[in-house]
């Protein structure tokens, strides 16, 4: 006995719908596991005009570290007792949401890179959120003070929660040619994201 036009339908619905979900759990699975490989991260952000992932592979590899990723690699390669500090640590995402629009992005990529549509990004399109720095960075040293900063940060009121101010936007981890002593910090930039709030901070005129 044939099947109805519409039962038919619904039944090679359903078998796509199955198929591409088992796709998904596949290509998720997959990619949890080369993505724990720096190399595979690299291999595919390097085109001939820009380096933009090259010149990151190089400095977060540089001793005594160069950036604060750099710093990262170097004490959580000790304090975790692993290999090393990989670039999924901080850039896979930590919720399930978080997770989600990394698994997004990366798709995209993949589908424009074997399209031959791929682009090396100037910057991070996605920046990284505070619960990926949080689930490691529960509290906060008080460093001692800088000539920039005669208030530390982290010890004024209402400056660590709900402040409108991204960790990343303070703290960028590949910037290089910066003070290791002042948290590879740089004062300028640091500066300025005080300016939004604190009128001391803004240049006259």
């Amino acid at each position: 006995m044939s099947l109805s036009r519409p039962r038919m339908r619904a039944t090679v619905l359903g078998l796509v719908t199955v198929g591409l979900a088992g796709l998904g759990v596949v290509s998720w699975t997959a990619s949890d596991r080369v993505e724990r490989e720096n190399a595979f991260c690299l291999g595919c952000h390097l085109t001939p005009e820009v380096r933009l992932h090259e010149a990151i592979g190089r400095d977060f590899e540089q001793r005594p570290p160069a950036s604060l990723a750099a710093r990262h690699a170097e004490v959580g390669a000790v304090d975790r007792e692993e290999e090393g500090f990989r670039c999924i640590e901080c850039h896979g995402g930590t919720s399930w949401p978080g997770r989600l629009r990394v698994k997004v992005l990366a798709a995209t990529d993949a589908a424009r890179y074997f399209a031959g549509h791929f682009e090396e990004p100037q910057r991070m399109p996605w920046p990284l959120w505070d619960e990926d720095c949080t689930k490691c960075h529960t509290s906060f040293d008080h460093a001692e003070t800088t000539e920039w900063d005669e208030r530390p940060f982290h010890e004024g009121i209402g400056h660590n929660e709900n402040l409108g101010v991204a960790c990343v936007e303070c703290h960028r981890a590949h910037d290089t040619g910066v003070d290791p002593e002042a948290s590879f910090l740089r004062a300028s930039h640091v500066r300025t994201q005080c300016a939004r709030c604190h009128s001391d901070f803004r240049d006259e005129g």
